[in-house]
């Protein structure tokens, strides 16, 4: 039998060995073994290696087309996956944000959960693209490793469960960003959207290079610098369906916008899920975690 001392060294070696393979896999420009990548971001990670000032969108295809991708390329060129690989944190209070759709835009962008390295795409609806019925005020995209568990009910919001996708941020600067733009934002504020049944939640949030980023710390201030910004974004995700013939989304909290502190804990708790769900302790079914 085997004792504590020799099954922590196999396991030490079995563990250097697969991350050596890792890091070879990556030097070959193939794709990581999703229980490799997890591994090694719990020690040296492909999160810690990454350095997401080199990080770069690049497209493929035309815009405006079915084959239309944004893939998010490291310093090398390598693919990463925009949700899996950039690292939530960056920072005591701070948090990566990836930039589906640039404000005054109305193309619907969003991350392809079902594709290999994640890039961003249009959506679609029938093979049509799909865009929405005015444009989007607002940058708005993702918070990475982040993820709305659709098993899992929310008994502080009407016990609606995740809509299987990673938490969505509407960021208030006034520089309007790039698709695959990653940006350091603070949060502000959360918005607990109900679209068909399905919890979505809306994190406001802020660019650390906006010249007012300094002055807004909690959802107070949001009005009191942007005033009318938070029932703006609340009426503009609830109406946004209406001209396609739709019922009105609704939101929970009381139809109001929560504080910075609940948004970390929404933030906190569906980090949370995604590492189950990268660990597979949850089905993945069709979602790529590569």
């Amino acid at each position: 039998m085997a004792t504590a001392a020799t099954a922590s060294a196999t396991a030490a070696t079995r563990f250097t060995l697969l991350a050596g393979a890792g890091l070879r896999a990556r030097a070959r420009g193939c794709r990581l073994p999703t229980a490799v990548r997890f591994q090694r971001q719990r020690g040296l990670t492909t999160t810690a290696l990454l350095k997401t000032v080199d990080l770069k969108p690049k497209e493929q295809g035309q815009p405006e087309t079915l084959d239309y991708r944004v893939f998010l390329v490291d310093g090398g060129g390598r693919k990463v996956s925009p949700w899996h690989d950039v690292p939530l944190r960056a920072g005591d209070g701070v948090f990566h944000f990836i930039v589906e759709i640039p404000k005054e835009s109305s193309a619907k962008m969003e991350v392809a959960t079902d594709e290999a390295f994640t890039p961003i795409k249009q959506d679609t609806k029938k093979g049509n693209l799909r865009y929405y019925p005015y444009n989007i005020n607002w940058n708005y995209g993702l918070l990475p490793q982040t993820w709305e568990d659709p098993t899992s009910a929310n008994s502080e919001v009407e016990g609606a469960f995740g809509d299987n996708d990673p938490v969505d941020v509407v960021e208030i600067g006034e520089r309007r960003a790039n698709i695959g733009d990653v940006l350091k934002v603070k949060p502000l504020a959360a918005l607990a959207m109900i679209d068909e049944g399905e919890l979505d939640w809306k994190i406001v949030a802020i660019s650390l290079d906006d010249p007012k980023a300094s002055l807004v710390n909690d959802v107070d201030d949001v009005e009191k610098h942007f005033p009318g910004t938070l029932t703006a974004i609340r009426d503009w995700f609830r109406d946004y369906k209406i001209p396609d013939g739709k019922p009105a989304n609704r939101f929970g909290l009381g139809n109001k916008p929560a504080s910075k502190e609940y948004a970390l804990k929404v933030i906190e708790e569906t980090n949370e899920s995604w590492e189950k769900l990268v660990k597979r302790n949850i089905p993945a079914g069709e979602l790529s975690l590569a």
